[in-house]
């Protein structure tokens, strides 16, 4: 069987490909913007890439073509597949038919750290031998591609809310069914498909409605926009998680099983993990691993609870993240250049900023003269709508300098930004631009944060190779 999919290089709708390609299937794709580094990743798989989306890509015609939530009517390639009348579906839709069906699953939603706790919690059950299937939109380091049938029941699944595809609007999630659900945190994003928070928790409501009886929830103590969704009906156990200060519990609810994570160093490096439950006593295990921050330690305390509902012991999980390599463009380290150090992160959203910068100024605590230089390009379709126009420049607090990439954006005023910004903040309109004022202003002990949810222009291989071509001169 032929299929063909429509927007490939999509970190989603890579993943299906890759289970597809597994599958038997005969599988091509065609997207408009073919980058680094899930491109790569398809290239290795034999997965032919086309650039655009021209109707010769579907000739010979596929026997189905699964449409990407980039695609809209007016695109050539649909307008196509509608012409031809050829069978098409969205990858939510192929992934619960051909992949789902009779399995374990367990979903990780959220709006922030999603695609982290899901690769955490693949790694934990596949570090206990359990062989899991996986798809999670990010390319992993503790796995060679981003997504796998697997070898048993259980399978791991990053649960996005954003929809499935231009004539099906439903959040993809939906369409999963899971036994366990991870349900991270909930804030307003996806301006460009939701109007507000509550369309958004009208979503999740659907997805805790499908979820068994027999099944667990699991879900963050305090998060007002969760509780809110749980309030309109839930018919599953519900387990909470929260970040502590210390290891008692004894302030914990003692009438529920709940999950806590105490940070045993500021910057998160290590971590214990305490599960508490009515009538037993507390089990605790520490994990010690190069992941820093808050949200890295609320990720791993999620995904802890997630294995231990399919039988993964607390010390197991915790030795597991211990040996945690994280996802590609998650604060990675990049390289380092005459003391010059250069990250690539995923950013899509004020708090996911703050909290990434956070944690890198926790780290970086013992080093007063290091300073932190975020350049940020504003690509989601939320911020460059200007919805978070008050809240971002208090993002970047923890920053000595940030770099803006201007003029993306039809709605967000990055100069009312660096005004009130409370660090020194400047724009440029191009990326050699800047990348010339990384050049004139950096020096040795910097560390440089490249924060973005797209290729950002190729920044990242121009600034490394722009460092390297000064410092090579002068030596």
């Amino acid at each position: 069987m032929h299929i063909h999919i429509l927007g490939i290089c999509g970190t989603f709708m890579g993943s299906l490909a890759v289970l597809a390609k597994e599958l038997g299937f005969s599988v091509s794709g065609s997207d408009a913007n073919v980058y680094p580094p899930m491109s790569t990743q398809l290239e290795e798989q034999g997965i032919a890439l086309n650039e655009g989306f021209a109707p010769a890509h579907l000739q010979p015609h596929p026997d189905l073509v699964v449409i990407g939530n980039a695609m809209s009517r007016g695109n050539p390639a649909v307008e196509y597949v509608l012409d031809q009348g050829l069978a098409y579906c969205s990858g939510p839709e192929w992934l619960a038919r051909y992949v789902l069906q009779n399995r374990w699953v367990l979903a990780v939603s959220g709006t922030h750290g999603k695609t982290t706790t899901s690769a955490m919690l693949a790694w934990i059950l596949e570090y206990a031998g359990l062989k899991p299937g996986y798809l999670i939109g990010g390319v992993l380091k503790n796995f060679p591609a981003s997504a796998r049938l697997g070898a048993s029941d259980f399978f791991v699944v990053e649960a996005d809310e954003y929809d499935s595809a231009f004539f099906d609007k439903r959040s993809k999630f939906v369409h999963y069914r899971p036994r366990t659900l991870i349900m991270n945190n909930l804030e307003y994003d996806h301006a460009d498909i939701f109007p507000d928070l509550a369309a958004i928790q009208k979503q999740f409501h659907h997805l805790v409605r499908t979820v068994p009886s027999s099944g667990l929830i699991l879900a963050p103590h305090g998060d007002r926009a969760l509780q809110q969704v749980l309030e309109q009906g839930c018919w599953t156990p519900v387990q909470r998680f929260e970040l502590t200060e210390h290891d008692d519990v004894a302030d914990a609810d003692q009438s529920e099983t709940c999950w806590l994570v105490n940070m045993l160093s500021a910057d998160g490096r290590n971590c214990q993990i305490i599960k508490q439950g009515p009538g037993e006593n507390y089990t605790k295990a520490v994990i010690e691993w190069t992941l820093t921050g808050r949200h890295n330690a609320n990720n791993a305390l999620a995904a802890v609870a997630a294995a231990h509902h399919v039988g993964v012991t607390i010390p197991t999980a915790c030795d597991a993240l211990s040996e945690f390599a994280s996802v590609k463009r998650r604060m990675e380290w990049l390289g380092e250049i005459a003391g010059i150090h250069v990250y690539d992160d995923f950013a899509h959203h004020p708090t996911a900023i703050a909290t990434t910068l956070h944690g890198m100024r926790q780290r970086l605590a013992g080093d007063p003269a290091t300073r932190l230089i975020a350049v940020i390009e504003p690509r989601s379709a939320t911020m460059k709508m200007g919805v978070h126009q008050h809240s971002l420049a208090d993002s970047f607090v923890d920053a000595d300098q940030v770099v803006w990439m201007a003029g993306g954006g039809n709605g967000l005023d990055v100069e009312a930004v660096i005004h009130n910004s409370k660090v020194p903040a400047v724009a440029c309109r191009r990326v050699e631009q800047i990348v010339d004022w990384l050049l004139k202003n950096s020096r040795a002990g910097d560390h440089i944060v490249l924060m973005s949810n797209g290729g950002f222009g190729g920044i990242h291989q121009k600034l490394l190779a722009s460092l390297q071509e000064r410092y090579m001169c002068r030596e």
